[in-house]
């Protein structure tokens, strides 16, 4: 095997085995999910890079493969001539290259505009059957479960049954609105998109497989945390506790669901910020540490 083989070799490992396995495991994940996400998306794009940089290291000799590197990860940008001096192995190796990130993007495209086009034919549901109330800045519907939820993107609202506000307090629907503009605010569909078209290119993969579930939840948790800067925690955990049943479309987020009782616990469960974090990036050093001897290896072969 070619020895620029093994750091891609050695990343795609670390990334699509070696972190998720350690995520899944983490208790800080769910104390600090901003920190959380960005590991998932981290651990996605060094995957992607990884893989389609491999094939690319496989055929090429040392030279032209760290040349090629270099363009399709940017760190130097071809110019018209650059590409024009590629000999036909190396136009090979770059068309592998794009082709497999093009399958990921491609997966993401498709995902966003699915949800897009379902976005829009509930938005248009709503506005013949919903109405605006300006208190709320929310589009009430008439149904006796309660619920809330919000559909993100152009289309974006945030959607109240007239049975949460039949049950819920002020202050308990003030969170769970509160709850819905984060995801808004926070663009999360974007997130949401990137784990489901992952998990559709690579389903047997651990990052996407574990991902796919892991990323949706952290969502929830990110955006109870936002708007804990706007309620206390008493009235967001109740009106999670009021919503839990609630039902909402496929691409939109509900306050309620059935990640509720997980999310209420944690709420009004305190913990100590300081101690996840550190083990948040003890986890992103591990995973670091993982490849570095690989990395090691190879330098220390002659090109």
């Amino acid at each position: 095997m070619n020895h620029h083989a093994l750091p891609p070799l050695g990343l795609a490992l670390s990334s699509g085995l070696l972190v998720p396995w350690l995520l899944v495991r983490a208790r800080w994940t769910q104390q600090v999910p901003r920190l959380a996400l960005a590991v998932w998306a981290v651990s996605g794009a060094a995957f992607a890079a990884s893989a389609a940089l491999l094939p690319a290291q496989l055929v090429l000799s040392g030279e032209s493969s760290h040349r090629l590197s270099d363009m399709v990860l940017g760190l130097r940008p071809p110019s018209p001539a650059d590409v024009l001096d590629l000999t036909g192995r190396e136009y090979v190796a770059l068309s592998l290259a794009l082709a497999v990130l093009a399958l990921p993007a491609a997966g993401f495209v498709r995902e966003l505009l699915r949800a897009r086009r379902a976005r829009l034919r509930h938005a248009g549901v709503l506005r013949l059957v919903g109405r605006y109330d300006p208190a709320l800045r929310a589009t009430v519907l008439d149904h006796a479960r309660p619920a809330v939820y919000c559909l993100p993107g152009r289309s974006r609202r945030v959607v109240v049954s007239s049975g949460a506000v039949d049950t819920l307090t002020a202050p308990q629907l003030a969170a769970a609105l509160a709850h819905e503009r984060a995801h808004i605010a926070g663009r999360h569909h974007l997130l949401v998109a990137a784990a489901e078209s992952f998990a559709a290119v690579f389903p047997r993969l651990p990052l996407a497989r574990h991902g796919g579930t892991a990323v949706p939840l952290l969502l929830e948790m990110t955006a109870d945390d936002r708007a804990l800067r706007r309620c206390t925690r008493d009235a967001l955990a109740t009106a999670l506790y009021a919503l839990a049943s609630g039902q909402a479309p496929r691409e939109a987020f509900a306050a309620g669901g059935p990640s509720a009782a997980l999310r209420m616990r944690r709420i009004l469960t305190p913990y100590s910020a300081g101690h996840p974090v550190l083990r948040g990036l003890a986890t992103i050093a591990a995973a670091a540490l993982a490849v570095t001897p690989l990395i090691v290896a190879c330098c220390s072969f002659p090109g």
